[in-house]
């Protein structure tokens, strides 16, 4: 399992190396940068986490988070505000620039920890949760929330049977199929579906899929299944 990748970002340098040597002890790979300017230079988007200080230098905090958040490499990193500033109208700044959490300094080591392993379990959370609704291969993409197909980002008009036939293949891939099968997973309870129904469905789906339809093969006798 990859170590999870922490950012401080303070200009306090005794806190930095208080925050880093704490959370290097928690298993955590730490990083530091002394200014929001610095931060910038670095390969944020291989960050799982900032701790980023409100008040530094010239560019503050909010204006970092800010820059991030409109960077879709970087949109979607956790961060928490530590901050000298306790006041409603700073926390609400934070929160509505994405923020997770918000500290207020001074704090206690105890507390950071808790509050990151908090953040960092509910956005892994919310990041499986965001996968288990995607199905992808190659630049093929199934939004099983949404019940939405796309290829390349330009979206698929599939029926509903067509969809559902897909996403089973998609989510099985390798796995044959056979009719019988895919009838009583995909029409279930309706009566008088005829085996070619599922042919008449399969053809219309390759059609749709265009490039992909190659992947959907025919295995005489057997059924059919989504091959790579």
């Amino acid at each position: 399992m990859a170590t999870t990748r922490i950012l401080v970002v303070d200009d306090e340098e005794d806190l930095c190396e208080i925050l880093k040597f704490n959370l290097e002890i928690e298993g955590y790979e730490v990083s530091i940068a002394y200014s929001a300017e610095e931060a910038l230079k670095m390969e944020l988007s291989s960050y799982d986490l900032l701790l980023l200080d409100v008040m530094m230098g010239e560019m503050s905090g909010f204006k970092m988070a800010r820059l991030l958040r409109q960077d879709e490499k970087t949109a979607n990193i956790p961060i928490i505000f530590l901050t000298a500033k306790d006041t409603e109208n700073d926390m609400l700044t934070g929160f509505n620039l994405g923020a997770d959490d918000y500290i207020s300094k001074p704090f206690s080591i105890r507390q950071v920890l808790a509050r990151v392993k908090a953040v960092l379990r509910r956005t892994s959370e919310q990041a499986k949760e965001k996968k288990s609704t995607k199905l992808e291969y190659e630049t093929l993409s199934l939004d099983t929330k949404r019940i939405k197909a796309t290829i390349d980002g330009a979206e698929v008009p599939l029926t509903k049977k067509e969809f559902e036939i897909l996403k089973l293949l998609l989510e099985n891939k390798g796995n044959v199929f056979s009719r019988e099968e895919i009838l009583s997973r995909i029409w279930k309870d309706e009566v008088y579906v005829l085996d070619r129904t599922i042919d008449v469905n399969i053809t219309r789906l390759r059609k749709k899929i265009g490039p992909y339809g190659k992947n959907i093969v025919t295995r005489l006798g057997f059924g059919y299944c989504f091959e790579s």
